[in-house]
Order: C-alpha cells, then sequence, then structure tokens
C-alpha cells in the first residue's frame, strides 16, 4: 500500500537530527510507490542534503506561525497535494490547522497548544519540568510515527554530506593547514538556544591548547554565523600553532557537517553540532549545563556527558536565572580533557610541543 505523507519537519538542528528515525521509518511506511514531502525551513533543508528520505521539500519562511507565512494558502497547497497522513514534529497550532483545514484525512502529533482537537492521532508528552519520566525528543518523535500505524525499527540517527559540502570540508582544511586527512578534535562552545547552554570561551581556549599540547592533536573550533567572532577568539586566547577556528571562510551547515563527520572526536555544548556527532558516530564529549540530558538523549554509545550536580540544574532556561552561569563555569577543563583522552583512546604525547599554551584550570572533584 502506497501513502502520501506530508511531515512538518521540527525548527531546531538538533531536534531535526533526532527526527531522522521517525523520517525513515515514515519513508518505508509510504512504500516505494508513495510520496514523503517535508515541510521545513531553510536550514533544516540544509542539514538534510544529501539524504534521501523525502520525494520533496516545501519551503516555509519565519518560524511557527509567523505573519509571512499565509497558511489558508498552505490549507489550499495541502488539499491539491491529496496527502493521506500528516505527522507534525512541530508543536504549533497554525500547521495543524493547515492539515485540517487541508483536507488531511490522518493527522498525527502531540496535544499542546490547544491544537489536539485538530489532530487525529493525539499523544501527550510529560513537559520540561514536569512530574513523572522524561522521554526523548528522539523517542517521542518515534512515538508519532508508531500512532500513525508505521513500523518503526532502531533509533539510530543519520545524516549525509553532498560532493559539495566535502569541497568546502577540503578547502577549509588547506586554509587551516590539515592534511586531506588528518582527523583533528572538533571544537563546540555555543549553541542557538541561548547563552546559559554557552560553556566560557577561556574554558575553551585551555582545552584547545592542552589537547594541541599533550595529546599532540589539531583543534577545529566550529562556528556558525552568528559565533564566528567567538570561535576566532577561542583559537587565538588558545595560543597555539594547531589550534584554528572555521569563523573563515563563511560558516555554513554543510561545511559544519562535513568537519563533524572527518573528526577525531567533538566536544560540545547540548546544542546541534552534538547531535551531528551521533548522527555520523564520532566520538562526543557533550558538556550539560541548564537542559536535561533525559531529554536530548541520543542513544549514542559512543557520547559522554559531562555535568556538574548543582541543585539548581537542569532549569531549562535560556539565560541562567540565578545570574551566575555556576553549572557551566564550574565545568572544569581537566575533566574535560580527561574525557577526551579516553574517548580518542589517546594518552598525553610528552614529545609534543607546549610553547605558547594556555594553563588547565584546577579539577572540581564533583563533576559527573
Amino acid at each position: 500500500m502506497s501513502r502520501s505523507i506530508a511531515v512538518f519537519m521540527p525548527n531546531w538542528i538538533g531536534d531535526a537530527v533526532m527526527a531522522t528515525p521517525t523520517l525513515r521509518a515514515l519513508r518505508h511506511h509510504a512504500g516505494p510507490a508513495g510520496k514523503l514531502v517535508g515541510i521545513m525551513q531553510w536550514p533544516i533543508a540544509a542539514l538534510l542534503a544529501g539524504t534521501n528520505w523525502f520525494d520533496e521539500i516545501w519551503l516555509r519562511e519565519g518560524a511557527d506561525a509567523a505573519p509571512g507565512v499565509d497558511w489558508r494558502a498552505f490549507a489550499r497547497r495541502l488539499r491539491r497535494a491529496g496527502f493521506d497522513l500528516s505527522i507534525h514534529l512541530t508543536n504549533d497550532f497554525a500547521s495543524a490547522l493547515a492539515a485540517r483545514l487541508g483536507g488531511v484525512p490522518q493527522r498525527a502529533g502531540y496535544v499542546a497548544n490547544r491544537r489536539g482537537w485538530l489532530l487525529t492521532e493525539r499523544l501527550q508528552r510529560n513537559p520540561a519540568g514536569g512530574a513523572g519520566p522524561r522521554v526523548s525528543t528522539l523517542d517521542a518523535y518515534r512515538s508519532i510515527a508508531r500512532a500513525a500505524g508505521c513500523d518503526v525499527d532502531s533509533a539510530r540517527m543519520e545524516l549525509a554530506t553532498t560532493p559539495a559540502e566535502e569541497a568546502l570540508a577540503d578547502r577549509a582544511w588547506a586554509s587551516l593547514g590539515l592534511a586531506g586527512g588528518e582527523r583533528p578534535v572538533v571544537l563546540n562552545s555555543s549553541g542557538r538556544y541561548g547563552p546559559a547552554k554557552r560553556w566560557p570561551e577561556r574554558h575553551c581556549a585551555a582545552l584547545a591548547s592542552r589537547i594541541a599540547r599533550d595529546l599532540g592533536l589539531p583543534v577545529v573550533v566550529l562556528a556558525g554565523p552568528a559565533e564566528r567572532e567567538s570561535a576566532a577568539r577561542i583559537a587565538e586566547a588558545a595560543a597555539h600553532s594547531r589550534v584554528a577556528s572555521i569563523a573563515d571562510p563563511r560558516p555554513s551547515i554543510g561545511l559544519s557537517k562535513a568537519c563533524v563527520k572527518r573528526s577525531r572526536c567533538l566536544v560540545s555544548t547540548d546544542s546541534g553540532p552534538r547531535h551531528l556527532g551521533a548522527a555520523f558516530g564520532v566520538p562526543v564529549v557533550a558538556l550539560f549545563g541548564p537542559t536535561d540530558p533525559a531529554l536530548t538523549d541520543t542513544r549514542h554509545d559512543g557520547e559522554v556527558r559531562l555535568a556538574v550536580p548543582m541543585d539548581c540544574r537542569p532549569c531549562q532556561r535560556r539565560e541562567c536565572p540565578l545570574g551566575h552561569h555556576a553549572c557551566m563555569e564550574q565545568l572544569d577543563v581537566e575533566s574535560v580533557f580527561a574525557a577526551v583522552a579516553r574517548a580518542i583512546g589517546g594518552r598525553p604525547d610528552p614529545s609534543a610541543g607546549s610553547a605558547g599554551s594556555a594553563p588547565a584550570e584546577a579539577q572540581l572533584r564533583d563533576t559527573a
């Protein structure tokens, strides 16, 4: 049986990566002669470049229910396409309304934002901070597909790169003085979610210098368009010839994918790049502050999670409500360095040069 399915994709990079097991299941559910259409913002389309789940991608601009989106016209487009099923991985009201007005007979998603009456397959999810067990976004998405009748197999996340993206990484490697097959440690300190997730720049610089000095490995500091200056400052403060940032050439999602894919280890906050590492099977050292690891569990066996036990975490806030940002400030360099060394199976290299390196900070013994 062939089906025509519309998938409303999430707007966050990490969430979109966690949706890939669901996309794999939906592709199978649609059948060889069926159609799978992804409805998403352009950064998510860039993230999924190189994969082959979707027959078509419909781009929508702006955030959910943004004034620039004509949802009545969108409903007419859905009706013309004749979809059998819509999968709502976003929790917005407008897309559910458009699917109902567009005549989609089966509409599956979570009850949120007063949209339950617009869905035919209604799921309930424990909100962040609520009582009861936490469910990872990865599993929450799989539950939507299962409720719609899909046979959902593994939780394995996956991504791909295009030849153009690999060429971008080749040029970046050349500009950074890296050999074509060289596999650096990639460092991501930031995240679009907000400043509460960020690991301090001075910690990042000290870690990068320590990796280059004691493990003899190159370090590439990752940057999105909004983090170029921060990445450049980290690389400069590390003061080591084997530490560089990709602030230039111009960062992009495709370049970030290709850089993470060819890395030896990824050190990242709980943000989009962390999920790229899991999807490509790269060892990941994940730094957690305000966010709950249970909600973003990637099921990646190669991931080590580090966090400082504190009564106020996880608060799930974009900015520290107490103003001290201690959950990330106190996540010390020595603990992260030790996790990196274990992840790559490496030992400190006494022959590696130490000129220009920054000192590591004192270890906090209660770091978990």
